[in-house]
Protein backbone atom coordinates (compact mmCIF):
# COMPACT_ATOMS: atom_id res chain seq x y z
CA UNK A 1 0.00 0.00 0.00
CA UNK A 2 3.20 2.36 -0.46
CA UNK A 3 2.15 3.40 -4.06
CA UNK A 4 0.67 6.30 -5.14
CA UNK A 5 -2.47 5.72 -5.88
CA UNK A 6 -4.70 6.95 -8.50
CA UNK A 7 -5.02 10.38 -7.31
CA UNK A 8 -3.80 13.49 -9.14
CA UNK A 9 -0.50 15.08 -7.70
CA UNK A 10 -1.63 16.85 -5.67
CA UNK A 11 -1.31 14.05 -3.65
CA UNK A 12 2.01 13.63 -2.33
CA UNK A 13 2.10 10.39 -0.64
CA UNK A 14 -0.38 7.10 -0.53
CA UNK A 15 -2.81 6.64 2.06
CA UNK A 16 -1.68 5.32 5.09
CA UNK A 17 -2.74 1.06 5.36
CA UNK A 18 -5.23 1.16 8.26
CA UNK A 19 -7.09 4.07 6.33
CA UNK A 20 -6.78 2.79 2.56
CA UNK A 21 -8.46 -0.47 4.49
CA UNK A 22 -11.22 1.70 5.99
CA UNK A 23 -11.76 3.75 2.72
CA UNK A 24 -12.00 0.77 0.33
CA UNK A 25 -15.78 -0.44 -0.53
CA UNK A 26 -13.93 -3.05 -3.09
CA UNK A 27 -15.51 -6.80 -0.37
CA UNK A 28 -18.72 -5.44 -0.91
CA UNK A 29 -19.28 -3.20 -3.93
CA UNK A 30 -17.59 -5.99 -6.42
CA UNK A 31 -20.88 -7.28 -6.38
CA UNK A 32 -21.94 -4.15 -8.80
CA UNK A 33 -19.20 -5.22 -11.36
CA UNK A 34 -21.25 -6.59 -13.64
CA UNK A 35 -23.77 -3.31 -13.71
CA UNK A 36 -20.45 -1.05 -14.12
CA UNK A 37 -19.47 -3.25 -17.22
CA UNK A 38 -22.73 -2.67 -18.66
CA UNK A 39 -22.91 1.26 -17.70
CA UNK A 40 -19.16 1.54 -18.92
CA UNK A 41 -19.97 0.53 -22.36
CA UNK A 42 -22.86 2.21 -22.99
CA UNK A 43 -20.62 5.44 -22.28
CA UNK A 44 -17.74 4.23 -24.47
CA UNK A 45 -20.12 3.72 -27.12
CA UNK A 46 -22.06 7.64 -26.07
CA UNK A 47 -17.91 9.11 -26.57
CA UNK A 48 -17.90 8.00 -30.02
CA UNK A 49 -21.13 8.96 -31.04
CA UNK A 50 -20.44 12.32 -29.61
CA UNK A 51 -17.58 12.17 -31.44
CA UNK A 52 -15.43 12.56 -28.34
CA UNK A 53 -13.32 9.75 -29.02
CA UNK A 54 -12.92 7.47 -31.95
CA UNK A 55 -14.70 4.59 -33.77
CA UNK A 56 -12.09 2.30 -32.89
CA UNK A 57 -11.50 3.76 -29.28
CA UNK A 58 -14.79 3.33 -28.05
CA UNK A 59 -14.67 -0.50 -29.74
CA UNK A 60 -11.26 -1.09 -27.97
CA UNK A 61 -12.84 -0.13 -24.76
CA UNK A 62 -16.07 -2.16 -25.04
CA UNK A 63 -14.09 -5.16 -26.16
CA UNK A 64 -12.13 -4.77 -23.29
CA UNK A 65 -14.68 -4.42 -20.94
CA UNK A 66 -16.08 -7.66 -21.81
CA UNK A 67 -13.22 -9.61 -21.38
CA UNK A 68 -13.28 -8.32 -17.99
CA UNK A 69 -16.73 -9.59 -17.64
CA UNK A 70 -15.65 -13.35 -18.95
CA UNK A 71 -12.56 -12.96 -16.62
CA UNK A 72 -14.78 -12.81 -13.67
CA UNK A 73 -17.17 -14.33 -14.45
CA UNK A 74 -14.13 -17.22 -14.38
CA UNK A 75 -13.11 -16.18 -11.07
CA UNK A 76 -9.85 -14.81 -13.16
CA UNK A 77 -10.60 -11.44 -12.08
CA UNK A 78 -10.31 -10.84 -8.28
CA UNK A 79 -9.34 -7.33 -7.09
CA UNK A 80 -8.14 -6.77 -3.20
CA UNK A 81 -7.95 -3.59 -1.42
CA UNK A 82 -5.83 -2.17 -3.44
CA UNK A 83 -8.37 -1.23 -5.53
CA UNK A 84 -10.51 0.92 -2.94
CA UNK A 85 -13.38 0.33 -5.33
CA UNK A 86 -14.95 -2.02 -8.07
CA UNK A 87 -14.81 1.06 -10.27
CA UNK A 88 -10.92 1.71 -10.23
CA UNK A 89 -10.55 -1.86 -10.57
CA UNK A 90 -12.11 -2.41 -13.93
CA UNK A 91 -10.44 0.72 -15.27
CA UNK A 92 -7.25 -0.34 -13.84
CA UNK A 93 -7.73 -3.67 -15.45
CA UNK A 94 -8.98 -1.98 -18.53
CA UNK A 95 -5.84 -0.54 -19.03
CA UNK A 96 -3.75 -3.16 -18.61
CA UNK A 97 -5.80 -5.03 -21.23
CA UNK A 98 -6.02 -1.95 -24.15
CA UNK A 99 -3.32 0.06 -22.84
CA UNK A 100 -3.73 4.07 -22.81
CA UNK A 101 -7.12 3.95 -25.19
CA UNK A 102 -8.03 2.55 -21.58
CA UNK A 103 -6.88 5.51 -19.87
CA UNK A 104 -10.34 7.98 -21.91
CA UNK A 105 -13.29 5.81 -20.81
CA UNK A 106 -13.20 8.14 -17.56
CA UNK A 107 -13.64 11.16 -20.10
CA UNK A 108 -16.81 13.02 -19.53
CA UNK A 109 -17.93 11.46 -15.79
CA UNK A 110 -17.56 11.20 -12.04
CA UNK A 111 -17.44 8.20 -9.77
CA UNK A 112 -20.56 9.82 -8.77
CA UNK A 113 -23.11 9.49 -11.65
CA UNK A 114 -21.34 5.81 -11.91
CA UNK A 115 -22.21 4.47 -8.67
CA UNK A 116 -25.47 5.91 -8.66
CA UNK A 117 -26.22 4.59 -12.66
CA UNK A 118 -24.62 1.11 -11.22
CA UNK A 119 -26.73 0.82 -8.28
CA UNK A 120 -29.57 1.72 -10.41
CA UNK A 121 -28.92 -1.28 -12.48
CA UNK A 122 -29.06 -3.34 -9.86
CA UNK A 123 -31.95 -2.35 -8.01
CA UNK A 124 -33.81 -2.23 -11.44
CA UNK A 125 -33.06 -6.09 -11.79
CA UNK A 126 -33.25 -6.91 -8.43
CA UNK A 127 -37.13 -5.39 -8.29
CA UNK A 128 -37.89 -7.62 -10.87
CA UNK A 129 -36.51 -11.16 -9.00
CA UNK A 130 -38.41 -10.10 -6.74
CA UNK A 131 -41.53 -9.34 -7.84
CA UNK A 132 -41.31 -12.89 -9.85
CA UNK A 133 -40.84 -14.32 -6.47
CA UNK A 134 -43.95 -12.64 -5.15
CA UNK A 135 -45.60 -14.18 -7.58
CA UNK A 136 -44.64 -17.23 -7.04
CA UNK A 137 -45.62 -16.52 -3.64
CA UNK A 138 -49.21 -15.59 -4.46
CA UNK A 139 -50.17 -18.85 -6.72
CA UNK A 140 -48.69 -21.09 -3.74
CA UNK A 141 -51.47 -18.96 -1.39
CA UNK A 142 -53.76 -19.41 -4.28
CA UNK A 143 -53.39 -23.16 -4.74
CA UNK A 144 -53.95 -23.86 -1.01
CA UNK A 145 -56.58 -21.54 -0.57
CA UNK A 146 -58.84 -23.33 -3.52
CA UNK A 147 -57.96 -26.56 -1.58
CA UNK A 148 -59.62 -25.41 1.24
CA UNK A 149 -62.50 -23.24 0.82
CA UNK A 150 -64.46 -25.32 2.74
CA UNK A 151 -62.06 -25.68 5.61
CA UNK A 152 -62.91 -23.60 8.65
CA UNK A 153 -60.51 -22.11 11.21
CA UNK A 154 -61.45 -19.96 14.25
CA UNK A 155 -60.97 -16.30 13.42
CA UNK A 156 -59.45 -13.89 15.78
CA UNK A 157 -59.25 -10.86 17.34
CA UNK A 158 -56.91 -9.31 20.27
CA UNK A 159 -55.69 -13.02 19.81
CA UNK A 160 -59.44 -14.21 21.11
CA UNK A 161 -61.58 -16.28 19.20
CA UNK A 162 -63.83 -14.02 17.57
CA UNK A 163 -66.35 -15.39 14.63
CA UNK A 164 -65.25 -18.41 12.65
CA UNK A 165 -63.57 -18.02 8.87
CA UNK A 166 -63.20 -20.16 5.71
CA UNK A 167 -59.58 -20.62 5.94
CA UNK A 168 -59.59 -19.70 1.96
CA UNK A 169 -60.54 -16.11 3.30
CA UNK A 170 -57.70 -15.81 5.73
CA UNK A 171 -54.96 -17.48 3.52
CA UNK A 172 -56.17 -14.89 0.78
CA UNK A 173 -55.62 -11.67 3.27
CA UNK A 174 -52.00 -12.40 3.03
CA UNK A 175 -52.30 -12.81 -1.28
CA UNK A 176 -53.74 -9.23 -1.05
CA UNK A 177 -51.09 -8.55 1.01
CA UNK A 178 -48.53 -9.71 -1.57
CA UNK A 179 -50.51 -7.76 -4.19
CA UNK A 180 -49.96 -4.21 -2.51
CA UNK A 181 -46.29 -5.37 -1.80
CA UNK A 182 -46.06 -6.30 -5.79
CA UNK A 183 -47.55 -3.02 -6.76
CA UNK A 184 -45.51 -0.83 -4.54
CA UNK A 185 -42.22 -2.48 -6.31
CA UNK A 186 -43.91 -1.59 -9.25
CA UNK A 187 -44.32 2.00 -8.55
CA UNK A 188 -41.10 2.01 -7.04
CA UNK A 189 -39.24 0.81 -9.99
CA UNK A 190 -40.16 3.59 -12.63
CA UNK A 191 -38.31 6.29 -9.86
CA UNK A 192 -35.19 3.54 -10.38
CA UNK A 193 -35.54 3.57 -13.73
CA UNK A 194 -34.15 7.29 -14.23
CA UNK A 195 -30.22 7.95 -15.36
CA UNK A 196 -27.88 9.80 -13.54
CA UNK A 197 -25.37 8.82 -16.05
CA UNK A 198 -23.76 12.48 -17.27
CA UNK A 199 -24.43 14.04 -14.05
CA UNK A 200 -20.73 14.22 -13.67
CA UNK A 201 -19.19 15.31 -9.84
CA UNK A 202 -21.77 17.29 -9.49
CA UNK A 203 -22.50 19.99 -11.98
CA UNK A 204 -22.42 18.03 -15.39
CA UNK A 205 -19.32 17.82 -18.00
CA UNK A 206 -17.61 20.37 -20.54
CA UNK A 207 -17.53 17.72 -23.13
CA UNK A 208 -20.47 17.38 -25.80
CA UNK A 209 -22.23 13.94 -24.08
CA UNK A 210 -25.68 13.00 -25.22
CA UNK A 211 -27.30 12.11 -21.80
CA UNK A 212 -30.41 10.36 -23.29
CA UNK A 213 -28.58 7.98 -25.73
CA UNK A 214 -26.79 6.15 -22.96
CA UNK A 215 -29.91 6.09 -21.00
CA UNK A 216 -31.83 4.19 -24.38
CA UNK A 217 -29.26 1.90 -24.12
CA UNK A 218 -29.09 0.97 -20.40
CA UNK A 219 -32.73 0.63 -20.86
CA UNK A 220 -34.10 3.80 -18.61
CA UNK A 221 -37.12 5.67 -19.09
CA UNK A 222 -35.26 8.97 -18.54
CA UNK A 223 -32.76 11.00 -16.85
CA UNK A 224 -32.39 13.32 -14.02
CA UNK A 225 -33.38 16.79 -15.38
CA UNK A 226 -30.74 18.30 -12.30
CA UNK A 227 -27.12 17.18 -12.04
CA UNK A 228 -26.97 17.42 -8.38
CA UNK A 229 -29.76 15.75 -7.23
CA UNK A 230 -28.71 12.83 -10.05
CA UNK A 231 -25.49 12.61 -8.09
CA UNK A 232 -26.81 12.77 -4.44
CA UNK A 233 -30.11 11.02 -5.11
CA UNK A 234 -31.50 7.88 -2.86
CA UNK A 235 -34.62 8.09 -2.18
CA UNK A 236 -34.80 4.85 -4.56
CA UNK A 237 -32.75 2.93 -1.65
CA UNK A 238 -35.15 4.42 0.86
CA UNK A 239 -38.11 3.77 -0.92
CA UNK A 240 -37.00 0.14 -2.08
CA UNK A 241 -35.92 -0.85 1.83
CA UNK A 242 -39.26 1.07 2.65
CA UNK A 243 -41.17 -2.29 0.95
CA UNK A 244 -38.71 -4.46 1.47
CA UNK A 245 -39.62 -3.82 5.23
CA UNK A 246 -43.40 -4.15 4.58
CA UNK A 247 -42.94 -7.51 2.52
CA UNK A 248 -40.89 -8.70 5.67
CA UNK A 249 -44.11 -7.11 7.74
CA UNK A 250 -46.37 -9.58 5.96
CA UNK A 251 -44.24 -12.47 6.07
CA UNK A 252 -43.12 -12.19 9.70
CA UNK A 253 -47.21 -12.05 10.26
CA UNK A 254 -47.92 -15.06 8.55
CA UNK A 255 -44.67 -16.73 10.07
CA UNK A 256 -46.36 -15.55 13.99
CA UNK A 257 -49.50 -17.36 13.17
CA UNK A 258 -47.68 -20.51 11.95
CA UNK A 259 -45.51 -20.74 15.07
CA UNK A 260 -49.18 -20.42 17.07
CA UNK A 261 -50.61 -22.77 14.65
CA UNK A 262 -47.69 -25.75 14.62
CA UNK A 263 -48.13 -25.24 18.55
CA UNK A 264 -49.32 -27.75 20.84
CA UNK A 265 -51.75 -25.82 22.32
CA UNK A 266 -53.38 -24.91 18.79
CA UNK A 267 -52.43 -28.19 16.71
CA UNK A 268 -53.79 -26.03 13.64
CA UNK A 269 -51.11 -27.44 11.34
CA UNK A 270 -48.12 -29.84 11.42
CA UNK A 271 -44.89 -29.59 10.17
CA UNK A 272 -43.09 -31.99 7.48
CA UNK A 273 -39.46 -32.84 8.43
CA UNK A 274 -38.24 -31.15 5.48
CA UNK A 275 -38.92 -27.89 6.87
CA UNK A 276 -39.26 -28.36 10.49
CA UNK A 277 -36.01 -28.90 12.64
CA UNK A 278 -35.41 -31.07 16.54
CA UNK A 279 -34.03 -30.23 19.55
CA UNK A 280 -30.10 -30.86 20.28
CA UNK A 281 -31.68 -32.42 23.68
CA UNK A 282 -35.33 -32.77 23.78
CA UNK A 283 -36.30 -35.70 21.16
CA UNK A 284 -39.48 -35.02 20.97
CA UNK A 285 -39.43 -31.75 19.95
CA UNK A 286 -40.07 -30.52 16.00
CA UNK A 287 -39.46 -26.84 15.83
CA UNK A 288 -40.71 -24.45 13.74
CA UNK A 289 -37.62 -22.94 12.00
CA UNK A 290 -38.50 -21.47 8.24
CA UNK A 291 -41.38 -19.40 10.62
CA UNK A 292 -38.56 -17.82 12.93
CA UNK A 293 -36.08 -17.17 11.08
CA UNK A 294 -38.26 -15.47 8.73
CA UNK A 295 -39.68 -13.16 12.02
CA UNK A 296 -36.55 -12.62 13.14
CA UNK A 297 -34.54 -11.53 9.78
CA UNK A 298 -37.48 -8.90 9.66
CA UNK A 299 -35.89 -6.67 12.14
CA UNK A 300 -32.61 -6.58 9.89
CA UNK A 301 -34.19 -5.26 6.87
CA UNK A 302 -35.83 -2.20 9.08
CA UNK A 303 -32.48 -1.55 10.51
CA UNK A 304 -31.18 -1.23 6.72
CA UNK A 305 -34.57 1.44 6.48
CA UNK A 306 -33.58 3.32 9.15
CA UNK A 307 -29.98 3.29 8.83
CA UNK A 308 -30.51 4.99 5.46
CA UNK A 309 -32.82 7.58 6.70
CA UNK A 310 -30.35 8.66 9.64
CA UNK A 311 -27.58 8.85 7.32
CA UNK A 312 -29.28 10.49 4.60
CA UNK A 313 -31.20 13.16 6.89
CA UNK A 314 -28.00 15.42 7.34
CA UNK A 315 -26.33 14.88 3.97
CA UNK A 316 -25.85 18.38 2.19
CA UNK A 317 -25.41 18.51 -1.45
CA UNK A 318 -24.02 17.37 -3.60
CA UNK A 319 -22.46 13.58 -3.30
CA UNK A 320 -20.33 12.94 0.59
CA UNK A 321 -18.51 9.30 1.09
CA UNK A 322 -21.29 8.48 3.32
CA UNK A 323 -23.45 7.46 0.70
CA UNK A 324 -20.31 4.63 -0.12
CA UNK A 325 -22.87 3.23 3.11
CA UNK A 326 -25.54 2.97 1.08
CA UNK A 327 -24.75 -0.43 -0.18
CA UNK A 328 -24.07 -2.90 2.21
CA UNK A 329 -27.55 -3.04 3.51
CA UNK A 330 -29.15 -2.27 0.56
CA UNK A 331 -27.10 -5.76 -1.02
CA UNK A 332 -28.02 -7.53 2.48
CA UNK A 333 -31.68 -6.01 1.91
CA UNK A 334 -32.43 -7.91 -1.32
CA UNK A 335 -30.84 -11.02 -0.47
CA UNK A 336 -32.77 -11.13 2.81
CA UNK A 337 -35.86 -10.44 1.01
CA UNK A 338 -35.56 -12.70 -1.39
CA UNK A 339 -34.17 -15.59 0.64
CA UNK A 340 -36.86 -15.79 2.75
CA UNK A 341 -39.51 -15.49 0.32
CA UNK A 342 -38.02 -18.84 -1.28
CA UNK A 343 -38.10 -20.05 2.38
CA UNK A 344 -41.63 -19.13 3.38
CA UNK A 345 -43.03 -20.06 -0.49
CA UNK A 346 -41.52 -23.85 -0.07
CA UNK A 347 -42.88 -23.99 3.28
CA UNK A 348 -46.56 -23.35 2.32
CA UNK A 349 -46.39 -25.12 -0.13
CA UNK A 350 -44.21 -28.67 0.84
CA UNK A 351 -43.55 -28.09 4.26
CA UNK A 352 -46.90 -27.80 5.80
CA UNK A 353 -50.43 -29.27 6.15
CA UNK A 354 -53.42 -28.02 7.68
CA UNK A 355 -55.42 -30.87 10.50
CA UNK A 356 -58.62 -30.51 9.13
CA UNK A 357 -60.19 -32.36 12.05
CA UNK A 358 -58.95 -30.35 14.50
CA UNK A 359 -59.93 -27.07 12.95
CA UNK A 360 -63.07 -28.39 12.62
CA UNK A 361 -63.48 -28.90 16.09
CA UNK A 362 -62.17 -25.70 17.09
CA UNK A 363 -64.68 -23.85 15.21
CA UNK A 364 -67.21 -26.14 17.39
CA UNK A 365 -65.94 -25.38 20.66
CA UNK A 366 -66.18 -21.59 21.44
CA UNK A 367 -68.39 -18.45 21.56
CA UNK A 368 -67.59 -17.15 18.38
CA UNK A 369 -71.33 -17.58 16.97
CA UNK A 370 -72.42 -14.96 19.83
CA UNK A 371 -72.20 -12.57 17.38
CA UNK A 372 -74.64 -14.51 14.76
CA UNK A 373 -77.48 -14.89 17.72
CA UNK A 374 -77.37 -11.18 18.32
CA UNK A 375 -77.91 -10.87 14.41
CA UNK A 376 -80.58 -13.43 14.11
CA UNK A 377 -82.86 -11.45 16.77
CA UNK A 378 -81.79 -8.24 14.92
CA UNK A 379 -83.28 -10.03 11.64
CA UNK A 380 -86.47 -10.36 13.87
CA UNK A 381 -86.95 -7.02 14.21
CA UNK A 382 -85.15 -6.34 17.45
CA UNK A 383 -82.56 -3.91 17.88
CA UNK A 384 -79.06 -4.87 17.78
CA UNK A 385 -78.30 -2.84 21.20
CA UNK A 386 -80.97 -5.09 22.63
CA UNK A 387 -79.92 -8.11 21.09
CA UNK A 388 -76.55 -7.64 21.81
CA UNK A 389 -77.35 -7.23 25.60
CA UNK A 390 -79.55 -10.02 26.06
CA UNK A 391 -76.42 -12.38 24.01
CA UNK A 392 -74.02 -10.87 26.60
CA UNK A 393 -75.93 -12.53 29.30
CA UNK A 394 -76.71 -16.11 27.62
CA UNK A 395 -72.66 -15.87 26.78
CA UNK A 396 -72.12 -15.51 30.27
CA UNK A 397 -74.55 -17.87 32.15
CA UNK A 398 -73.59 -20.68 29.53
CA UNK A 399 -69.70 -20.32 30.49
CA UNK A 400 -70.96 -20.94 34.16
CA UNK A 401 -72.75 -23.71 33.80
CA UNK A 402 -70.22 -25.42 31.48
CA UNK A 403 -72.42 -25.19 28.27
CA UNK A 404 -72.13 -23.66 24.75
CA UNK A 405 -74.85 -21.96 22.78
CA UNK A 406 -75.49 -25.10 20.55
CA UNK A 407 -76.26 -26.94 23.80
CA UNK A 408 -78.86 -24.90 25.10
CA UNK A 409 -82.53 -26.20 24.70
CA UNK A 410 -84.95 -24.56 21.97
CA UNK A 411 -86.82 -24.25 25.47
CA UNK A 412 -83.73 -22.34 27.03
CA UNK A 413 -84.08 -20.01 24.30
CA UNK A 414 -87.43 -19.35 24.41
CA UNK A 415 -87.04 -18.36 27.99
CA UNK A 416 -84.80 -15.67 26.97
CA UNK A 417 -86.70 -14.53 24.39
CA UNK A 418 -89.77 -15.24 22.29
CA UNK A 419 -88.37 -14.40 19.12
CA UNK A 420 -86.04 -17.58 19.03
CA UNK A 421 -87.42 -20.95 17.04
CA UNK A 422 -85.75 -24.09 15.69
CA UNK A 423 -84.03 -22.31 13.37
CA UNK A 424 -81.61 -21.28 15.52
CA UNK A 425 -79.45 -24.26 15.71
CA UNK A 426 -79.21 -23.99 11.91
CA UNK A 427 -78.21 -20.42 12.17
CA UNK A 428 -75.29 -20.80 14.94
CA UNK A 429 -73.78 -23.54 13.02
CA UNK A 430 -70.04 -23.08 12.32
CA UNK A 431 -70.83 -23.67 8.41
CA UNK A 432 -73.83 -21.33 8.47
CA UNK A 433 -72.14 -18.50 10.45
CA UNK A 434 -69.35 -18.37 7.53
CA UNK A 435 -71.85 -18.54 4.73
CA UNK A 436 -73.73 -15.70 5.93
CA UNK A 437 -71.07 -13.38 5.73
CA UNK A 438 -71.87 -12.73 2.23
CA UNK A 439 -71.53 -8.73 1.79
CA UNK A 440 -68.83 -7.48 -0.55
CA UNK A 441 -65.25 -9.18 0.58
CA UNK A 442 -66.65 -10.96 3.47
CA UNK A 443 -65.77 -14.50 4.35
CA UNK A 444 -69.13 -16.43 2.61
CA UNK A 445 -68.07 -19.10 0.36
CA UNK A 446 -69.90 -17.63 -2.58
CA UNK A 447 -67.67 -14.54 -1.78
CA UNK A 448 -64.35 -16.69 -1.52
CA UNK A 449 -65.68 -18.28 -4.58
CA UNK A 450 -65.52 -15.05 -6.49
CA UNK A 451 -62.41 -13.83 -5.13
CA UNK A 452 -60.37 -16.89 -5.92
CA UNK A 453 -61.49 -16.38 -9.51
CA UNK A 454 -60.58 -12.56 -9.51
CA UNK A 455 -56.96 -13.32 -7.95
CA UNK A 456 -56.15 -16.52 -10.08
CA UNK A 457 -57.14 -14.04 -13.58
CA UNK A 458 -55.26 -11.66 -12.05
CA UNK A 459 -51.82 -13.99 -11.69
CA UNK A 460 -52.82 -15.00 -15.32
CA UNK A 461 -53.36 -11.08 -16.67
CA UNK A 462 -50.24 -9.89 -14.80
CA UNK A 463 -46.09 -10.51 -15.33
Amino acid sequence: MTQQKTWSQRFESALHPAIARFNASINFDIELIEYDLTGSQAHAKMLAKSGIISQGESEQLVTGLEQIRQEYRQGKFNPGIEAEDVHFAVERRLVEIIGDVGKKLHTGRSRNDQVGTDTRLYLREQIQVIRSQLREFQTVILDLAEKNVETLIPGYTHLQRAQPLSLAHHLMAYFQMTQRDWERLGDIYQRVNISPLGCGALAGTTFPIDRRYTAELLGFEDIYANSLDGVSDRDFVVEFLAAASLIMVHLSRLSEEIIFWASAEFKFVNLKDSCATGSSIMPQKKNPDVPELVRGKTGRVFGHLQAMLVMMKGLPLAYNKDLQEDKEGLFDGVNTVKACLQAMTILLKEGLEFRSQRLNEAVNEDFSNATDVADYLAAKGIPFREAYNLVGKVVKTSIENGKLLKDLSLTEWQELHPAFAADIYEAISPRQVVAARNSEGGTGFSQIEQALKTARNLLKNTK
